[in-house]
């Protein structure tokens, strides 16, 4: 019975199949019997014959044999010639067109609208503006510049060359237009991101009266984000709010709107037909909800479209659910991950795994786990092996896969496997070292604190032509502060453009991280001066050089001016900089006045910088407090009992670092080892606490004893005197 089942399943399949291919190329079949018909026949003068056979090969796609029916044809006419220039310009073999258009002038064959929308068409997929000025050129000198067909395509060329001001003027001298040549107008304006003169465009348009906007006039005109209130209400008045083209740009431009809501663009989905849905509209509503963060509705839209809708997933559709699986901000991260898993096993069932995108998804997927399991949890390296075996998978490979690999590894600890991938990267013929490797690189050559390898990263970077570019150069300032060189940081900021507040930030923290606050605050006051607007991170970086420097005072004002002077929102991490600022200075009452007024709820990150500040001072009372609230929110970070049981231990309460340690234990925390490197003859060592898988460590714990004797001589010997 399963057999048969099988068999019936398998040979419907076939059918559905033999159907659609049947239907594909019934044109060609239909146009090989009438071109063979043709030939037997003898009628060599049935010019339309001949051209009937000539447009049918042109749709089928079939170039090879277009072109030889047409050397066959005794006399081609015009319409002959504009088949075969239709059909090169299907099959994107623009060099042919123009060929077979110079052809038509030197032989005078005479052109037509169809002949030069054609061409047209042909120069604005490339962009070959001297051959479109003397196109123009032969349409004035032929009358054509007034004919709405030729004088649209013309505009459609310039557009699409970013060259409106040309565009307007053709516009501006056609006797008539039609809906494609004000469409072409607004697109183009879009496309330079001059929305105003768009604006203006569609309000002539509309003042004229003469044309009705339809769903291309919308589709454009909705790339305006900030007016999509009113285009909603424009398309309504006009009728199209049944048309599947304006409602699936009404819910991209919806989504795309910061003051939009998500209820909104669920009510429009919801009010749209099954008979105007389509895969772009289930596409756009996933990505409307992974770019809101809802990834529980994201989830469920594409379980309902791949069960309910009978629609069939593309490459868009799982990119956006694959996407929506890991966020850094959900709760449930293992829930999501276990989803994402899901999806990648229906990827491969679908034949999806692949194409590029998808799998640049999944490789993102896997690096985001990898990095919020870090390096020294067995999670975390077995997402990143994950990752590597979808990179390892993939046939094609574009930039995006390599530099997500490479930050990847970088941004999830695995420096020195990062810098390997950086090698081969680096010495791959498929793809072209960007600055965004390089910046990857810098940052792990940062975590190792390799200074040489840092040092060759740079040579290479000049070489490839990305020394001037602000985020190496911002990484650069970065590595060379990690490995100690602040003299490099600042000659690799004062080469740089400084045109952003990128690399004024950069050198903010390098001398913010080496306890130079007063420097930073130099840094900072010539930034104002030569007008470089300064950003949230400007901030963060300030206070944290004034609190590293002792500057409570400057800190405090600091604190004041970001909102009231520079107009930017305090976020989380500026409170927690002031909690740090005054928790460091001892000012504990100060810091915990600036958590009561924090406009939204403290997260683990201000409690843990104030629980340090405990630490520091002593304050056990409060440490217990802050701790209860660490450990109920996130149980499972190591620190909060590290530094608890720290607190217990420098006071002597042995009772309560024993209970600690046995909550620890219960709930299967451990204490992630700190670790160091050496570099010693471009050879990087690395060791942590109670290490002993060095080749070397037995001379190496022989010479800290002798170092540890020493030590204790000359304690004796100053206790003595």
């Amino acid at each position: 019975m399963f057999i048969t089942r099988s068999l019936t399943k398998n040979s419907n399949l076939l059918l559905v199949l033999f159907i659609k291919s049947h239907r594909r190329n019934a044109h060609s079949i239909a146009a090989s019997r009438t071109h063979s018909h043709l030939i037997k026949s003898g009628a060599a003068t049935d010019i339309y014959s001949w051209n009937s056979i000539l447009t049918s090969y042109g749709k089928t796609r079939n170039l090879n044999d277009a072109q030889k029916l047409f050397d066959e044809i005794p006399l081609p006419d015009p319409v002959s010639w504009n088949a075969m220039i239709s059909s090169h310009v299907a099959h994107r073999s623009y060099n042919a067109v123009w060929d077979l258009f110079r052809c038509m002038i030197r032989r005078k064959i005479e052109f037509d609208t169809y002949t030069l929308g054609s061409v047209l068409k042909s120069i604005a997929c490339v962009g070959e503006l001297s051959f479109a000025w003397q196109l123009q050129c032969l349409l004035i000198k032929t009358g054509f510049d007034g004919d709405v067909y030729c004088g649209t395509a013309l505009v459609d060329v310039y557009s699409k060359c970013w060259k409106m001001k040309d565009a307007d003027m053709i516009f501006r001298q056609l006797p008539v237009r039609n809906v494609v040549s004000w469409n072409t107008m607004i697109t183009g304006f879009v496309g330079i991101d001059d929305f105003d003169r768009a604006l203006a465009t569609f309000r002539w348009m509309e003042k004229e009266g003469l044309i009705s906007p339809d769903e291309g006039t919308f589709s454009s005109m909705l790339s305006l984000v900030d007016l999509v209130t009113q285009l909603h209400a424009k398309i309504v008045k006009h009728g199209w709010e049944v048309d599947t083209v304006v409602c699936n740009a009404m819910i991209t431009a919806y989504s795309s709107h910061h003051g939009s809501s998500i209820k909104d663009i669920v009510k429009m989905f919801d009010e749209m037909t099954e008979s105007i849905r389509n895969l772009v509209t289930w596409n756009s509503m996933l990505a409307a909800f992974a770019s809101a963060g809802e990834i529980d509705s994201a989830i469920s839209l594409f379980i309902n479209m791949t069960k309910l809708s009978g629609i069939e997933p593309d490459m868009y559709t799982f990119t956006s659910a694959i996407s929506s699986c890991f966020d850094n901000s959900t709760s449930n991260l293992n829930s999501r991950f276990s989803q994402g898993k899901a999806l990648h096993g229906l990827v491969i069932q679908k034949g999806f795994d692949s194409t590029v995108p998808v799998s640049n998804s999944l490789i993102t997927m896997y690096v985001k786990k990898a990095g919020a399991a870090g390096n020294t949890n067995s999670n975390g390296g077995l997402s990143m092996d994950d990752a590597v075996r979808c990179f390892d998978s993939m046939e094609t490979k574009d930039s995006v896969t390599w530099n997500s690999m490479l930050t990847g590894l970088s941004q999830s600890g695995f420096s020195e496997k990062a810098m390997k991938f950086f090698r081969r990267m680096h010495r791959s013929s498929q793809i072209k070292t960007d600055h965004f490797a390089f910046s990857a690189a810098l940052r792990s050559c940062s975590d190792l604190a390799v200074l040489d390898l840092g040092t060759q990263v740079h040579s290479s970077l000049v070489k490839s032509g990305f020394g001037s570019n602000e985020f190496v150069t911002s990484s650069l300032i970065y590595m060379y502060s990690k490995s100690g060189v602040l003299l490099l940081s600042r000659r690799a900021f004062d080469e740089s453009t400084k045109s952003t507040s990128v690399t004024w930030n950069s050198i903010i923290f390098a001398y913010a991280q080496h306890g130079k606050g007063r420097l930073s605050l130099e840094i900072f006051s010539t930034m104002s001066r030569v007008g470089i607007k300064p950003d949230h991170i400007t901030f963060v970086g300030i206070l944290s050089a004034c609190s590293h420097g002792g500057l409570i005072k400057e800190g405090t004002e600091i604190l004041k001016t970001i909102d009231k002077v520079h107009g930017i929102s305090l976020r989380m991490e500026h409170y927690a900089c002031g909690v740090d600022l005054f928790g460091r200075a001892g000012r504990i009452d100060l810091a915990m006045d600036l958590i009561k007024s924090m406009p939204f709820k403290p997260d683990s990150m201000v409690w843990m910088t104030l629980l340090g500040a405990c630490r520091i001072h002593g304050e056990v009372e409060l440490a217990n407090v802050v701790a209860r609230r660490l450990l109920s929110s996130v149980p499972d970070e190591h620190s909060t009992y590290v530094v608890l049981s720290g607190i217990y231990s420098g006071l002597k309460m042995w009772e309560g670092k024993a209970l600690v340690q046995k909550i620890m234990r219960d709930r299967g925390v451990c204490k992630v080892p700190g670790w160091s490197w050496i570099e010693i003859d471009n050879q990087v060592h690395s060791f942590n606490a109670g290490d002993r898988s060095h080749r070397r460590s037995d001379s190496i714990y022989s010479i800290l004893d002798e170092l540890m004797d020493e030590i204790r001589r000359r304690k004796r010997k100053i206790n003595i005197s």
